[in-house]
């Protein structure tokens, strides 16, 4: 039986990596700071553990019954939407503190290899779209996010600094010490599970919980003038590319992991309103809203991978809008 680790694995992109690997068949050992926060854990174990102890990193990178795991999976971070990452209040924690996390796994894993003269854990790494340089984003209809576009480096928040920094630690590590990896650039990853409330929800779980509070006609605030574009992919496609990138046994990245369906902000609640069947007005308020445009680019994943992304916005945005509803009903 293959076994994996989930670093992050109360999270949203974490707790649904552990369902897939247990329908694969892995024994899975979980871990984060918290539990899922919308249901109950699907791991073989779940260890409630801060990965900024080195000593802590230690203990779960070895599993209970073999000397070393197959695969590590790395999503523990410090993170939120544009109302968490962009204001700059938070900024020298998501720095100290996702870095850390990083520089501890990578090294007690190369320790852990030494020690034991094994070096065969794959671990996978998931950046951000973040990290792409401000000045290739600047028109919201011609973004630039190809894999090859980030140097000269220049994110337009230190999350992405942090992103640009962890991926290019996780190669270093890969070519000094031989540790597999696989690299992937998230592009805004959203479905049911996710944060949807409290002020570190992205833009999709934001806007359908402000679509469902709201009565026909009402006005939602949406920040700025609503005509930033960004592209968003649905859960399960993300959970999907990521192991088949796993899998691959040459292509190490990075790589967009992604939907290339841009669409405005203003556009992402037209379509939310019209699942709900309400009509919504949108009011413009001042907030932070990041780059001007962002949109991925598939064609090196769809090159190496051959994967594309299947699901339209409209059909995630249902089953999201759907779950939020509910989660905001049964709440009151």
């Amino acid at each position: 039986m293959k076994s994996a680790l989930v670093l992050g694995a109360g999270g949203f992109i974490g707790s649904h990596m552990v369902k897939r690997l247990k329908s694969e068949g892995y024994w899975v050992r979980g871990v984060d700071l918290k539990y899922p926060e919308y249901s109950s854990t699907n791991a073989d174990e779940f260890v409630i553990a801060d990965l900024r102890n080195v000593e802590v990193v230690k203990q779960v990178l070895i599993p209970s019954s073999s000397l070393i795991f197959d695969e590590i999976y790395q999503f523990a971070a410090d993170m939120g939407g544009a109302g968490f990452v962009f204001t700059g209040e938070n900024d020298a924690e998501i720095m100290h503190n996702s870095a850390t996390i990083n520089l501890n796994v990578l090294e007690s894993l190369h320790q852990h290899n030494q020690s034991i003269r094994l070096n065969h854990t794959k671990i996978f790494y998931s950046g951000s779209a973040c990290m792409y340089p401000a000045y290739n984003q600047k028109d919201p209809d011609n973004p630039n996010c190809t894999e090859d576009s980030a140097y000269p480096a220049e994110p337009d928040s230190e999350y992405g600094w942090e992103k640009l920094f962890s991926e290019r630690l996780f190669f270093a590590y890969h070519r000094n010490h031989n540790i597999p990896v696989a690299v992937a650039r998230y592009h805004n990853i959203f479905g049911p599970e996710g944060t949807w409330e409290g002020g570190r929800e992205k833009a999709p779980a934001a806007i359908c919980r402000k679509v469902a509070a709201a009565k026909d006609t009402d006005s939602i605030e949406i920040w700025g003038d609503g005509n930033q574009t960004r592209s968003f992919l649905y859960i399960d496609e993300c959970i999907e590319a990521t192991r088949r990138f796993m899998m691959h046994t040459d292509f190490i990245g990075p790589v967009n992991i992604g939907s290339e369906e841009m669409v405005t902000i203003n556009q992402l609640v037209s379509i939310t309103a019209d699942i709900a069947g309400k009509k919504i007005e949108t009011s413009h308020i001042d907030g932070p809203q990041g780059v001007r445009g962002r949109n991925s680019s598939n064609n090196l994943i769809r090159e190496k991978l051959g994967w594309d992304y299947k699901m339209t916005l409209a059909e995630g945005i249902q089953n999201t809008y759907e779950w939020i509803r509910f989660q905001s009903e049964i709440g009151k």
